[in-house]
């Protein structure tokens, strides 16, 4: 890899070279990002896995962007026309725009209109009258005429000039660069209905008549645009902001300056303008509008998978609610409510349909099955699916906690989003065989309460539905990213070697599905693993994998105490060392803060194992196997407030958020629609991220603004002291409540935005923003 790729990113990354080179070189030895971050901290200088995850993404892009330079150089040498210069250019193209910027005229295409007068013996007519305007054009174009070429005229002889000088004007890659960032910070993306379709496109109303900058455009406003376009309902047109259509543009003016075409009188001057012209309306804009359209695709595309894997790491490090034996409860109304009970560990131990709600209403009944079912197992917790008739099965379940106080039951509500993916799967039908597909989802349910980790791995980070126009971004980046996000919260939380499901397993650094498989398959045969050195028996887990994989796996009450700890098993020697300083044993210095923290990590650094590692190794000693995840803790819905009628402006309401969008946050309070914060409401400050105030799964106080029961919507304000009522919550940002303002090519419509389709428009069909 050559120095200047690691001085790029370095510089990119704000760290030394040396770092990234150590970094690389552990990436391309095998090693996985969260092994590199926790356990070679002295390599790479303590680059944390944000650092590595974008060091890894900038080298794939500049590793692909060094492949293509090879090919590009190739081919251009390859036609003999790679001159020194040509080389040195190619060489320093820093991005792929610019390298096939440079590429363009070299590269092998079709015969184009240029290519066929130049073969005419054109060329020259094109620089006299370029280099010399003081040439009259027609006059000179007479002594050009061929028509055994194909030149039948003058008018074709400048006709053909004119080819040859507008591909030499579009394929100046210095000139089509700079234009290509004066259209970016100038021009503005514009939007108009289709003729007749006013009525079957709805739903994006808000654009039938738009214009924003494209500096200013959010991910998500761009996706909507783009995804209207594609359902035939927008026209999209990007507008350089070139002012009068009658005079030259700036962009005219600067192709004319580039080429020193000016007007003074000289026959060819005019002549030479409106090629000028005819290049950029025919050739340079088209091409411009082309790349800016796929620059705004790809800058929507990585804001809106940042916001999805922002969401889903918050999701997976959800607060646990630990190894309690809980009852889970799939809501339905006429199939019934299914209910599935689990012990500590998760294992399923019976099972049941209700039927308390419409049409049956066998409510007593139900109440009956339950409080048996509890006391049965000893269930502590009850985890309530949040989809169709949840309000009504919480009341179900409150009326049971309160007919029944010895049980000691407290009720939660679980998001059930991806439980139904996750029944029909391939691993749940191996994982509950005899189990009725119908009921799996309230296993899921009850056990995505107790570790909502270990439980959503099973599903596809794709379906677990935090994400915003999901379906309308790149497929691989979109996994790409996703499955980076699981792999980094399993191994910060670590795993439980002995009870860990396959899925889980697989996400550990170092193990693939197959490997995972054979961990468990070794694990059912000879009983749990007793030590980390006994996974070396598990077949094909080689020393590679050993390496990667050991610190991350905990084994719970095994024969070393140090195996339920992140301290990794070659750093044992440094604990025997403390061992031997402090005069203890491994048991009583575990734990024990007093001691630990009277030592200096500097005592204890050798060749191997620098001051990183042993300040690592002391904070886990002092609490080994910590859990990163938060505090387990339930919102309290308010009494009495179960569906939209039952809301007024002005109460303060309990909820939890579910989802964060690039315009605000989603809560649900307990009524079947989540209510929207918009982000001019989460603070008296100015908000630029909502996950700057919230994350999901966070527990907040919101006021209701205000209660729109024809289109099912709820406005919430963090800010407690907001007055309520239409106006309460300013919204001057994107959002689909508010007024709509008027947009024309100078002023861009900010307000409102239409619902999306893809993931995020659970959340927003829940809180009632769409149909």
């Amino acid at each position: 890899m050559p120095t200047s790729v690691h001085h790029k990113i370095a510089e990119e990354l704000g760290v030394r070279e040396h770092q990234v080179r150590a970094a690389v070189e552990l990436l391309d030895g095998g090693a996985t990002v969260p092994f590199i971050a926790r356990y070679r901290k002295e390599a790479t200088g303590a680059l944390d896995d944000a650092q590595l995850r974008k060091l890894e993404e900038r080298l794939h892009y500049l590793r692909e962007l060094e492949e293509r330079r090879n090919t590009v150089l190739e081919s251009i040498r390859s036609q003999g026309k790679l001159t020194e210069e040509l080389e040195a250019q190619i060489r320093a193209a820093d991005s792929k725009a610019r390298l096939e910027d440079i590429y363009l005229p070299y590269k092998p295409k079709r015969r184009t209109k240029a290519q066929k007068a130049i073969e005419a013996g054109l060329e020259p007519l094109a620089d006299l009258l370029l280099t010399d305007p003081t040439n009259d054009p027609e006059t000179t174009a007479t002594g050009y005429v061929a028509p055994d070429k194909g030149v039948a005229d003058v008018a074709a002889a400048l006709e053909g000039a004119r080819a040859i000088l507008v591909e030499r004007f579009s394929e100046d890659a210095d000139l089509i660069g700079e234009l290509r960032e004066r259209m970016w910070t100038r021009g503005r993306l514009v939007s108009r209905v289709r003729e007749g379709k006013e009525e079957e496109g709805a739903k994006f109303a808000d654009y039938f008549e738009f214009s924003e900058p494209f500096t200013e455009l959010p991910s998500h406003r761009v996706l909507a645009l783009f995804r209207g376009e594609k359902e035939e309902v927008l026209e999209l047109a990007l507008e350089p902001d070139d002012g009068d259509d009658e005079g030259p543009s700036e962009y005219e003016q600067r192709i004319a300056e580039r080429f020193e075409i000016t007007d003074r009188g000289r026959p060819a001057d005019r002549w030479l303008l409106g090629v000028v012209r005819w290049a950029w309306r025919t050739r340079i804009i088209t091409r411009l509008s082309i790349d800016l359209r796929l620059r705004l695709r790809q800058n929507a595309e990585d804001e809106a998978v940042r916001v999805f894997a922002e969401n889903l790491r918050d999701l997976l490090l959800a607060a646990p609610a630990g190894s309690r034996p809980t009852i889970g409860l799939d809501p339905g109304y006429r199939t019934g409510v299914k209910v599935a009970v689990v012990d500590g560990t998760g294992k399923l131990v019976d099972t049941a349909t209700i039927y308390p709600h419409q049409p049956h209403r066998k409510w007593d009944e139900s109440l009956a099955v339950l409080a048996e079912l509890a006391r049965k197992h000893g269930a502590e917790l009850i985890a309530i699916g949040n989809g169709t008739a949840s309000r009504e099965t919480d009341r179900l379940a409150g009326e049971l906690i309160r007919n029944h106080p010895e049980l000691k039951l407290t009720k939660i509500s679980v998001s059930e989003a991806g439980a139904s993916v996750y029944s029909a799967s391939e691993y749940a039908s191996r994982e509950l065989p005899d189990i009725d597909v119908s009921l799996r989802g309230a296993v899921s349910i009850a056990r995505r309460l107790q570790d909502p980790l270990a439980e959503l791995v099973k599903i596809d980070p794709k379906s677990i539905g935090v994400g915003q126009y999901q379906h309308d971004v790149s497929e691989s980046k979109l996994s790409r990213s996703l499955d980076a996000v699981v792999e980094d919260c399993v191994n910060a939380v670590g795993v439980d070697v002995n009870t860990a499901s396959v899925p889980l397993l697989a996400r550990v650094s170092g193990i693939n599905s197959g490997l995972a498989e054979n961990i468990v398959a070794h694990r059912n045969s000879n009983g749990p693993f007793r030590a980390r050195q006994d996974l070396k028996k598990v077949p094909r887990l080689g020393p590679k994998a050993f390496e990667q994989c050991a610190g991350f796996l905990r084994i719970q009450g095994g024969d070393n105490p140090l195996d339920s700890s992140a301290v990794h098993p070659e750093a044992y020697p440094v604990v025997h060392r403390i061992l031997d300083a402090t005069n203890s044993d491994i048991s009583t210095l575990i734990g024990n803060t007093k001691v630990l923290r009277s030592l200096r990590p500097q005592d204890f650094v050798d060749d191997d194992f620098g001051l990183p590692t042993v300040s690592d190794i002391l904070s886990e000693l002092e609490k080994p196997g910590r859990d990163p995840r938060p505090t387990f803790k339930t919102a309290e819905f308010a009494e009495g407030v179960e569906t939209l009628e039952d809301l007024k402006a002005g109460m303060v309401l309990e909820g939890v958020v579910t989802n964060v969008a690039a315009f605000g946050a989603f809560v649900d309070i307990g009524v079947h629609q989540d209510g929207l914060v918009h982000v001019s409401a989460m603070s008296k400050e100015f908000v630029s991220n909502p996950r700057d105030v919230v994350k999901p799964g966070d527990i907040v106080k919101v006021k209701v603004l205000d209660v729109d029961l024809a289109r099912k919507r709820i406005s919430l304000s963090l800010r407690l002291d907001d007055e309520p009522g239409p106006g309460g919550n300013a919204h001057n940002g994107d959002s689909t409540s508010g007024k709509r303002r008027k947009s024309g090519k100078n002023n861009a419509q900010r307000n409102r935005r239409p619902a999306p389709s893809g993931a995020m428009a659970d959340a927003l069909r829940r809180a009632g923003f769409t149909s």
